[in-house]
C-alpha cells in the first residue's frame, strides 16, 4: 500500500474526526499493520507537508502533524463521496459545463486534467468539461493551478444516456466494481470469527483504500443516469455493510494507538 495514500485514508477515515492531528509515532504505529514501514511514513509526511496537505503541530509526547484547511475540505468531500452521504435524488437535470483556459505548462495541464477527473468532470472536446453537478472543490482546484475558467449550467437537448456514454466509460467502471467486489469478499473471508482490533482495522483500511480509488474513475452520476443493473450498487452495499461492522473494533485500535505515550528514550509505553 502506498504510504501517501494510506495517510490520506487514515486522516480522512479516522483522524479527521479526532481533531485532524497525530504524533509521528502514532502514524507509524497505525500504518504498520498495513505493511507501511516507518521510513516510508516519514517520507510521505514530509511530501504532504510540501504539497500543503499537512502542517507541523506541537503535541503532547512528541512532534505531530495536523491537516491543513485545504486537506480538511478535500477529505470532507471525499468522505461524502465514499460513504455517499450527499443528496443523490435531487438532480435537476442541469449539467455543469466548464471551459478552463489552457495552461502553457504541461505539468499544470496534467494536474488540472487529473484534478477535474477526480471531481467528476469529463472532457467533451474543444477544451470543455462536463459534470452532473458543480463540485464544491472546483474553485480551490482552479485557484491552486492558477487557471481561469468559464462556468455554465445547461440542460441537454438530446438523449442523456448518449451524453453519458460519450463522456464516461461506464462499462469499464462497472467491471472495476465487479473486480473490487470479488477481491473484497476474499479479503473479508480471511478474518476469523472474532478478529482482533488490529485485524479489523487492517482489513477495514484495505477496503476503504481500494474503494477510495473509485473517486478517480467513478464520476458519481445521479442514479437516474446509471444503468438499471449497476454493479456499483452491489459493491456499495457490501462496502457499507462490512466497513460499518468492522468500525467499532477498528476505532478501538486507532484510539489505543493515539493514546500510547513515548518513553523519554523514544520507546512507546
Amino acid at each position: 500500500m502506498n504510504a501517501r495514500s494510506a495517510l490520506f485514508d487514515l486522516y480522512g477515515d479516522h483522524l479527521r474526526s479526532r481533531g485532524g492531528r497525530a504524533r509521528v509515532a502514532s502514524l507509524v504505529t497505525l500504518l504498520a499493520p498495513l505493511g507501511v514501514a516507518a521510513p516510508a511514513v516519514r517520507t510521505a509526511v514530509s511530501r504532504m507537508v510540501k504539497q500543503g496537505w499537512l502542517t507541523p503541530a506541537t503535541m503532547n509526547g512528541g512532534p505531530g502533524y495536523a491537516l491543513t484547511g485545504r486537506a480538511e475540505r478535500r477529505l470532507e468531500d471525499a468522505a461524502a463521496r465514499i460513504y455517499r452521504t450527499g443528496t443523490d435524488g435531487a438532480w435537476d437535470g442541469r449539467w455543469h459545463l466548464l471551459v478552463p483556459d489552457r495552461p502553457s505548462d504541461r505539468t499544470t495541464r496534467a494536474r488540472l486534467r487529473s484534478g477535474l477527473a477526480f471531481l467528476g468532470y469529463a472532457p467533451l472536446g474543444d477544451g470543455a468539461w462536463v459534470a452532473a453537478r458543480p463540485s464544491p472543490e472546483l474553485d480551490a482546484l482552479l485557484d491552486a493551478e492558477g487557471v481561469h475558467a468559464e462556468c455554465f449550467t445547461a440542460t441537454h437537448q438530446s438523449d442523456e444516456a448518449e451524453l453519458v456514454r460519450r463522456a464516461w466509460d461506464l462499462d469499464a467502471v462497472g467491471r472495476s466494481y465487479e473486480r473490487w467486489l470479488a477481491d473484497a469478499r476474499s479479503l473479508v473471508g480471511t478474518l476469523p470469527a472474532q478478529p482482533s482490533d488490529q485485524d479489523a482495522f487492517a482489513v477495514r483500511s484495505q477496503l476503504v483504500h481500494e474503494w477510495r480509488k473509485f473517486l478517480f474513475t467513478d464520476p458519481g452520476l445521479p442514479r437516474t443516469l446509471l444503468p438499471d443493473h449497476w454493479p456499483g450498487d452491489t459493491a456499495a452495499e457490501f462496502f457499507d455493510r462490512h466497513t460499518a461492522r468492522l468500525l467499532p473494533a477498528a476505532a478501538r485500535f486507532v484510539d489505543q494507538s493515539l493514546s500510547v505515550q513515548p518513553r523519554p528514550n523514544g520507546a512507546a509505553r
